[in-house]
């Protein structure tokens, strides 16, 4: 069997997981995670998790044959690319990864279309995508949400409690209730504890899931091809209370991979020994008004409202980061941003 590696990065760092190419959906030979060191390139995280992986290969005394790595921004493809120098490393569509792993699994439908909701630590990516040809229709982005603004109000409500703590153990007791009902906070410096439980996870989110389900709605409307599913992926689409909210609120089936957050490096897997040192890319869609998505206007100056509120809440807890030492991972979220889909011609 053929030993690969697929990495995904994100503007939190990279996920990496080394496995045989027929098995990306069995547990791996390894896997890491390294953060983004703050005010580093993604560049600097997926190459030190593409030598972390190297020497465990390494130590088993094996060769790794593929090497692709999944990005969303053209930036990031463009640095990962300048980076890469002589080692031979595969660019792929984020998209694509995730559509490809999707269906190696079974749960992609083989027609019609799909949203793909990707809630990620840096904000929330609503991709609306046709699984016959792997087109896309329509993507919108938004920072508003995400894992990171959840620590920093998960952060302020222990505060207010009397506990103080950083940002990485924030991170660890809200990922914590994606499997436990209760977890206890502690203060290192006081010695002060807190009880966290979900339904505090589910007060804290609430405003943001709401704001995303009419995100959604939004692509929706957007576009004449209703969806049949929405796939839930993302670290932060762990949390059962995020997954409760999302299925009270969208008249969809959802569907869901038990570990969300490595679907675009599994799907690299499978796309690594494809075409080696090349860039892989979904298309974009020729559907006339499908290629562009458009809004009422009224709709837009209400989301956009509720986007600056949303954003100014999160903005205000985000004060509290400004300490952090230059080792924590990831970057705090933005006011509000909604971006399209990146041009084909970025991953060329």
């Amino acid at each position: 069997m053929v030993l690969v590696l697929g990495v995904s990065a994100g503007a939190g760092g990279a996920r990496a997981v080394l496995t045989h190419s027929d098995q990306p959906h069995l547990p791996p030979i390894d896997r890491c995670r390294v953060p983004r060191r703050a005010g580093g390139g993604v560049e600097e995280a997926v190459f030190e998790a593409i030598r972390q992986m190297r020497r465990s290969a390494d130590r088993r005394d094996e060769l790794i044959t593929g090497t692709a790595v999944t990005c969303r921004c053209p930036l990031h493809a463009d640095a990962i690319r300048a980076a890469a120098g002589y080692l031979p490393v595969t660019v792929v569509s984020e998209t694509l990864a995730q559509l490809r792993y999707l269906r190696f699994t079974g749960r992609l439908p083989e027609d019609g279309t799909v949203l793909l909701y990707d809630l990620g630590s840096s904000g929330l990516t609503i991709t609306h995508v046709d699984c016959r040809t792997d087109s896309v229709l329509s993507s919108r982005r938004s920072t508003v949400l995400g894992g990171d603004g959840f620590d920093a109000l998960l952060r302020w409500q222990l505060a207010r409690d009397g506990v103080l703590t950083d940002k990485l153990s924030c991170r660890r007791h809200r990922e914590a209730l994606s499997t436990d009902r209760v977890v206890t906070a502690m203060d290192a410096t006081s010695g002060g504890r807190a009880v966290l439980t979900r339904s505090d996870i589910t007060e804290l989110c609430a405003a943001g899931i709401h704001h995303s389900v009419s995100f959604v709605h939004q692509t929706i409307e957007s576009t004449e091809a209703p969806p049949a599913a929405v796939v839930l992926l993302g670290g932060c689409t762990r949390s059962p209370s995020v997954q409760d909210m999302l299925a009270a609120a969208i008249d969809l089936p959802l569907i869901y991979d038990p570990e969300p957050e490595s679907v675009s490096a599994r799907g690299a897997v499978l796309l690594a020994t494809g075409r080696p040192a090349a860039e892989l890319r979904t298309t974009r869609a020729r559907l006339g008004h499908l290629t562009t998505a458009t809004v009422d206007r009224r709709k837009l100056i209400a989301a956009l409202a509720v986007t600056a509120t949303l954003g100014a809440t999160i903005a205000g807890v985000l004060v509290m980061d400004r300490d952090t030492s230059s080792s924590q991972d990831g970057t705090s979220p933005t006011p509000a941003e909604m971006v399209g889909t990146p041009p084909a011609s970025s991953f060329r």
